[in-house]
C-alpha cells in the first residue's frame, strides 16, 4: 500500500509496473494489476499516467535511460577518442548483455514494448548517437580521428556494431566467440577512423 510506505510517486508506480511485467508478462499485465499491487484504485494510477500506453512508454523510457546514463559518463573519462569509443561500445554491450542474462523475462517484455514506443526508442537512439558524436568531435579536434562528419561517423559506428547491442540479436550475445568477433569489427572501425 502506498500510504504505509510513503506517498505514491511516479517512481513507485514505475517500479511496481516493472514487477507486474516481470510477473505476468507484457500480454497479461494491466494497469489494474499495477494498481492492485500498489493497493490503490486504477483511477489513481491514471492520474499519474493518462493511459496504459503512457504508462508503458514511461516504463520503457526509464529502462532505456538506465542504458544510456552510464554511457554519457564515458565522454568524461581520460584517454584518446578511439579509447573512449571502444569503452563506450563495450559498456553498451555489457549493459545490454547483463539485462538479458540477469532478468530475461523483463528484457523480453521490454523488447515487445519497444514496438509500442517507437518515439521513445527513436529518442533513445538519438541520445546514443549524440554521445558518440561528442566523442568523435573531440577526437577530430585533437587530430586523433580523421577529418569527417562526426554525426555520419557516429551513425556508421553505431549501425556497424548493432549485432553486439541491438536487442534483436540478443541470442547471439551468448556465443563464446562474441567478444572476439566484436574486437574484429572494432579493429576495422578504428583503422578506418585513423586513415
Amino acid at each position: 500500500m502506498a500510504d504505509a510506505e510513503g506517498p505514491l510517486t511516479t517512481e513507485t508506480i514505475l517500479d511496481t509496473a516493472e514487477q507486474v511485467l516481470r510477473r505476468f508478462g507484457l500480454s497479461k499485465a494491466t494497469v489494474v494489476d499495477v494498481a492492485r499491487a500498489l493497493d490503490v484504485s486504477h483511477g489513481t494510477v491514471y492520474r499519474y499516467f493518462p493511459s496504459k500506453t503512457a504508462l508503458r512508454a514511461a516504463v520503457t523510457q526509464r529502462w532505456l535511460h538506465r542504458v544510456s546514463a552510464p554511457l554519457a559518463e564515458v565522454k568524461n573519462t581520460s584517454g584518446t577518442a578511439p579509447e573512449k569509443l571502444h569503452l563506450w561500445l563495450t559498456t553498451l554491450m555489457q549493459i545490454k548483455r547483463s539485462k538479458v542474462l540477469d532478468d530475461p523475462e523483463l528484457f523480453h517484455a521490454y523488447q515487445s514494448l519497444f514496438g509500442e514506443s517507437k518515439a521513445v526508442l527513436s529518442e533513445h537512439v538519438s541520445e546514443l548517437l549524440d554521445q558518440l558524436t561528442v566523442i568523435l568531435e573531440e577526437g577530430i579536434q585533437k587530430g586523433e580521428i580523421r577529418q569527417g562528419d562526426p554525426t555520419g561517423l557516429a551513425e556508421g559506428i553505431f549501425y556497424a556494431t548493432s549485432r553486439f547491442h541491438h536487442p534483436i540479436n540478443s541470442q547471439e550475445w551468448l556465443s563464446p566467440t562474441i567478444d572476439r568477433e566484436f574486437e574484429q569489427v572494432w579493429d576495422l572501425i578504428v583503422t578506418g577512423l585513423k586513415t
